[in-house]
Parts: structure tokens; sequence; C-alpha cells
């Protein structure tokens, strides 16, 4: 039996030894999987995000890639700042009067020293002179003055000359004309007031483009203008002169409503602009016909309701100077309404019948301060005597 319990107890060890070594590895691999949960737990909160309950969106800057979607971010551009045109100066508008002038008017004085360069004038010659002048609707009475000064010089002096034919018909075309006549816009504030400009006239004559054409003369002059759109019986006159005052960064106080009243409009617009410290609110008001009595008390309201603001500073009258003595009867209708206190003469470089500005002057008693040559922005242009009566003689 001794060897036997011999190698019975060594077995019985080696069994020991090998079950104590399992039981231990058995732990050792236990213990490290539990270490590991704890560490997730830990590291992960309640609510299931590293971010707790708000889910981040990271998004990619301008110019980078997505990597989730392959897109690119654009940057959206700013909107670009609209350019305001500059005005012309008043020399420049000066010097295309002189040549537009030249080419639609010189007809006359050509015409007018053909005859006068004659030798020996006789009463059919100077017949002609005065049909040619009766032609260019310088009006009777300023013709008649006219052709009696010329027949005395030329009697007097004994002379045909051409060159002293053309200093004598100057000479007194200026004198009709009169030069020294005030023909500057009341422009300028007086005290806590705007100036406030009525530009007034009968539908086709060219009057809500004058005005953002006036806008435009006043804006060179560096003055700060608005624009009263009381032109409310016309489709789409607000929105034209809207679009006057935008292209020269002057605002435009308006009705959206079509028919609303001018009156009403009007004093808004002198309002807004005696708030605004502006130095200028030009006044568009609806054409009208002379012959329509109610349309014509509507311009008295007007005035008298602006006028409640500020005082009304200048009424200006538009004519188209293509409709001859139809446009004096205008003229003299609208200066009976309310007090005229200047012309803007419209469409002058498509006529031959430049002597409208000595009748109507003569005729209203006020002067034409502006003359309209074109169909561009800057065809408007202050009225000088002396360039009008040297593009007519030449």
């Amino acid at each position: 039996m001794g060897p036997i319990n011999e190698l019975w107890e060594i077995l019985t060890l080696v069994t020991v030894v090998v079950l104590g070594g399992l039981a231990l590895l058995v732990a050792l691999v236990r213990g490290r999987g539990g270490d590991t949960a704890t560490l997730d737990d830990e590291a992960r909160p309640e609510g299931g995000t590293p971010e707790g309950d708000v889910l981040v969106e990271e998004r990619p800057g301008p110019g980078e890639v997505d990597d989730r979607g392959g897109g690119v971010a654009v940057e959206e551009p700013e909107a670009p700042t609209p350019t305001l045109e500059r005005p012309d100066s008043a020399r420049g508008r000066l010097q295309r009067l002189r040549a537009r002038l030249a080419r639609s008017n010189s007809a006359i004085g050509q015409a007018l020293l053909s005859l006068l360069s004659r030798g020996g004038l006789d009463e059919q010659a100077w017949e002609d002179v005065e049909d040619t002048l009766l032609a260019s609707d310088l009006g009777v009475e300023a013709t008649q003055e006219l052709v009696d000064s010329l027949r005395t010089r030329v009697k007097v002096e004994g002379t045909s000359d051409p060159q002293q034919v053309r200093q004598w018909l100057h000479d007194d075309l200026l004198r009709l004309v009169d030069p020294s006549l005030d023909r500057r816009i009341a422009a300028s504030r007086t005290g806590e007031h705007p100036a406030v400009i009525l530009v007034v006239g009968v539908n086709g004559t060219g009057k809500t483009t004058t005005v953002g054409k006036l806008g435009r003369v006043l804006v060179a002059e560096d003055k700060d203008v608005l624009f009263g759109a009381a032109d409310t019986f016309r489709a789409a006159a607000a929105d034209q002169l809207q679009t006057w005052g935008e292209r020269v960064g002057v605002p435009t106080v308006r009705s959206h409503t079509e028919g609303a009243d001018p009156a009403s409009v009007a004093f808004d617009a002198v309002r807004s602009g005696v708030e605004a410290e502006v130095d200028v609110v030009l006044v568009d008001t609806a054409g009208r016909l002379h012959t329509k009595r109610g349309l014509m008390d509507e311009l008295g309201k007007i005035k008298r309701v602006v006028e409640k603001v500020a005082p009304v500073g200048e009424v200006l009258l538009v004519l188209d100077a293509t409709t001859g003595q139809n446009g004096m009867r205008q003229a003299e209708e609208f200066a009976r309404e309310v007090a005229i206190t200047g012309i803007v003469l419209t469409k002058l470089d498509g006529t031959a019948k430049g002597g409208i500005v000595v009748n109507v002057q003569r005729k209203l008693g006020v002067p034409v301060k502006l003359i309209g040559l074109g169909e561009g922005p800057d065809d408007l242009a202050p009225f000088d005597a002396e360039a009008f009566v040297s593009a007519i003689v030449g």
C-alpha cells in the first residue's frame, strides 16, 4: 500500500494545483471584463449622446467641404449698393443749349439775314420779314416792334452789310427777350422751411419728366431734394417720378392708391421735407386741360393746403413749345388760377418757333426760366437770353 498511497497523494496534489490555477485564471478574466464595463458607463452620460440632450451639428465654414454630404458651403454675396448718377453741371448744359438751338432755330435767323441783306428793301421785302417773324411765334406786337426798329436802322444807316444787319437783329431780339429778367429758380431754404416748387401744366407737355430733370439740375448744384408725386390720376405717374429720384438719390413721397387726394399727397410731401430739413420739395401735380374748371380749381386748393406747412416760393408752368398759340391760351388760363412765377418750355429743340419765348413772357409777365432741349436726362437747362439769341442769329 505504501507506493500506491504515495502515488495517490501526488495525483491529489496535482489536481488541487490545476483546479486552483483554473479558478485564479477565471477570476482574473472576470475582473478585467467588469472594469471595462464600469469605464464605459462612466464615460457615457445618461441620455445617450456625448453632448447631453442637445444635438450639435457642426457645419463647414465658407468654402470648406462637408465630408458627410460632399457639398460646399457657399457664402451668400452682399446686396450691391446702387450707384447714383452724377448729373451734368450747368456749364455742360449751356454748351448743349447753344448747339441744339443753333440747329433748330438758325433757319429763322438765316431767312431774316437773307432778306435784310438785300439792297433797296421794298414793302414786299419788309412784309416777308414780318411773315418770317410771325411764323416763329414771336407774336404780332413784338414782331411789329422788331420790324419798325430794323426799318429805322436800315434807313438811317443806309447800309445792307450782312455783318451790320446781323448785329442789329441780335441787339433787337435780345432786347425783346429781356436779359434783365430774374430767371433764377427759388431753391433755397427760408428759415426752417424748404423751398417749395409746384409744377403745373396740361397732359402731354412732359410735366412729370420735367420734375425729374429739374431734380437733377438741383442735385448738380448740391441741393438736398425731395419729390412729391401729387399726380395721382395718371397711372404710373408716381412710379415714373420715383424712378427719376432713385437715379440720383432723391426720395419720393407718394400714395399707392390711384386717385388719392392730390392735395393730401402734396401736404405730406412738404411736411416730410420740413421734418427731413431738405433744401427743396418739388411737387408734381396732375395734368389738366385749361378748359376743365374743376381741375383748375384743384390747383388753388393744392397751393392753399401746402402753404399750411411751408410757403410756396415757385409755381412753374410747363409748356410745349410746339403747340404755338394754343399753348399761349393754356398759359393765360393757368396764370389766372395760380400765381405763375416762371415758364418751362419743353421740346424747344424740335421746333423753329423760338419766338414763343418772347410771346409768353409778354403775355404772362413772367420769365422763361428753363428750356427742354431733348430726351436725355440732362437735357433741361436754365434759360440764357444771350445764348438763345446768339443761336438764332448765328
